[in-house]
């Protein structure tokens, strides 16, 4: 059970190369959701079970604003709809897991910034329940930290992603630690994570969107890396590796598509074209997975992969 630390920092550009070397699959799919007016949803989750149900959270919003909330969406006729009598959260960019037989949700909340005007602040709040109706607030992150993340490991202990900007972590680069239970998900706990070293080079940036147990122990991250271009465009790759939850060690990053793979849409703004924001992976079973994405802030797709988890299997 051993992943070995690469130590090799990439850039999105040698990433990109070594994306273009193999065959890419042409299956993306708009997923349509209808019943919220003329707002877009994007920055979804991949679909999970709820009281028997198949549901997606997705962010939704107008097209002029940050001003975001998470709805919890079913399958009608081949479109999403609004879950009648979910709750709505004040929230973006939601994710889930599943710890100690429970569901716990997880988003983004926003806030006046403390320091400047007109500006937003930004942390992450977690919430857990038996369902989605039950859901109850039991954790913040520390104020300006995205991409917290949680996964419940063999042994029971979960292990926590994070991803510190500024000081720690400049742009933006993923830390980890373990807790042995959710009360101990705490701000110093979070803001303690050691960094997992050589991942980003200073002016690129990465976070973890969805970490998967594999069936050897070890952590598949599904995650994101990004730069910005000389005209201040973002581009944004969905990525993956591993991570061996007892040492730290991990594997290189490695691209797993781009927006070209997806289909032609709308762009919040013209600076977020290039953004892939990788929301959710299901893995099928049958040497192929389902990636669910946000695209250019404004649009939601998936995508049908190789299972870029199961070379780490083996």
């Amino acid at each position: 059970m051993t992943v070995l630390t690469k130590g090799n920092v990439k850039t999105c550009e040698q990433l990109l190369e070594e994306l273009s070397s193999r065959a890419l699959p042409a299956n993306a799919e708009k997923i349509v959701f209808a019943g919220i007016g003329e707002k877009d949803v994007y920055n979804i989750t991949a679909p999970f079970e709820d009281q028997g149900k198949k549901v997606i959270a997705g962010r939704v919003e107008s097209r002029d604003s940050e001003q975001s909330e998470v709805f919890f969406f079913v399958e009608r006729n081949g479109e999403w709809v609004p879950r009648e009598g979910a709750p709505v959260f004040a929230l973006q960019d939601p994710f889930f897991t599943r710890i100690a037989g429970e569901l716990v949700l997880g988003g983004v909340q926003t806030f006046p910034h403390p320091t400047l005007e007109e500006a937003l602040g930004w942390r992450t709040v977690f919430y857990k329940g038996k369902s989605i109706a039950d859901l109850r607030e039991f954790a913040k992150g520390p104020d300006g930290m995205k991409d917290l993340r949680l996964v419940e490991l063999k042994d029971g202990s979960i292990g926590v992603l994070t991803r510190p900007q500024g000081e720690k972590g400049g742009r933006g680069k993923i830390g980890w630690t373990r807790i042995s239970s959710l009360a101990e998900l705490t701000i110093d706990v979070i803001n303690g994570a050691p960094l997992l070293e050589g991942q980003f080079i200073d002016e690129q940036w990465g976070g973890a969107n969805e970490p998967h147990l594999l069936s050897n122990g070890l952590v598949g991250v599904l995650g994101h890396i990004a730069s910005f271009d000389e005209e201040g465009n973002r581009h944004y790759y969905p990525m993956v590796f591993a991570l061996n939850p007892d040492t730290g060690e991990f594997s290189d990053i490695e691209l797993i598509a781009t927006r070209s793979q997806f289909l032609p849409g709308p762009s919040k703004r013209p600076d977020l074209v290039d953004v892939v924001f990788s929301g959710g992976l299901v893995r099928n079973g049958d040497g192929t997975a389902d990636v669910y994405a946000g695209i250019s802030d404004a649009d939601a797709q998936k995508i049908r992969i190789v299972d870029p988890f199961l070379k780490f299997e083996k």
